[in-house]
């Protein structure tokens, strides 16, 4: 989780082409704050842990429901798009077709709490179908959480590699230059999935990886996050980055964060 809300806090000064799509930048500064990235990772991470492993898909759906909306209407000003701010207040609320990538950036926590891809795959699933059930939208929160499971189990870049373009089949050939080049805004999964995967394979460290993804412009916040979810399985995130990270965030968030670092070490 903390690769993930690093990746969103780090990236937030930087969306919209606000950074000049540079690696060299300070990490964190005081203008850096956390997202609707961030809130909807809490979400989905306490939606996971109320559940027994094995719970059936439709209860992951209720749980996910549930608590994306507690926390939505809780910080109802973290910057949601439209259609999903809509959905937070509503009382019946329908997935509506979304392949944007949201489902990407909040689904972090199933690639740590289960014990098999094919599980971490079916839980990513049912995270996104309640929102973005669009084929991309569902497709895009499977990818990260496999490469976030198949990172932390101990695969290696080539194993991950392998394993994303026999299911996945996302083009990530471009390098980060021609990425730079060709850019323009898109929040889309078939845009972010392919930058941070890329960020994320060619990244040296955690650091690494979030500068990678920062410097491709556009939706940094969301960008980093993906992208730094896959970095924390993978490369770990320093203590001193994590300590910042609990500093700012608000108290309710620190506190699932904590909840799950346990849930994690003791599983």
């Amino acid at each position: 989780m903390y690769g993930a809300i690093l990746g969103d806090i780090i990236g937030s000064r930087f969306e919209f082409d606000r950074g000049g799509k540079t690696k060299d930048f300070e990490l964190i500064t005081r203008e850096d704050s956390w997202t609707d990235d961030s809130v909807m990772t809490v979400a989905i991470a306490e939606a996971l842990m109320s559940l027994d492993k094995d719970a059936p898909t439709a209860e992951i759906e209720a749980a996910c429901v549930e608590s994306m909306q507690k926390w939505g209407n809780r910080y109802p000003f973290a910057g949601y798009g439209m259609r999903f701010g809509g959905w937070l207040g509503a009382s019946n609320p329908q997935p509506y077709g979304s392949f944007g990538n949201g489902s990407a950036m909040r689904v972090s926590a199933a690639g740590w709490l289960y014990d098999t891809v094919g599980r971490t795959r079916e839980v990513a699933r049912a995270t996104a179908n309640v929102t973005h059930n669009h084929p991309e939208g569902l497709k895009g929160a499977e990818c990260t959480a496999t490469v976030v499971f198949l990172a932390r189990t101990g695969a290696s870049l080539e194993e991950i590699m392998a394993y994303v373009d026999r299911e996945f089949a996302y083009d990530y050939s471009e390098t980060l230059d021609e990425m730079r080049t060709r850019h323009n805004h898109d929040e889309s999964c078939m845009d972010a999935l392919p930058k941070a995967l890329r960020s994320f394979f060619d990244g040296t460290s955690y650091e690494d990886v979030v500068r990678n993804a920062v410097s491709l412009g556009g939706d940094t916040d969301t960008l980093a996050a993906i992208a730094g979810a896959m970095g924390e399985a993978f490369f770990g995130v320093p203590d001193d980055l994590k300590r910042r990270c609990m500093e700012l965030i608000e108290s309710d968030m620190a506190d699932v964060v904590k909840k799950f670092t346990v849930a994690v070490k003791n599983k």
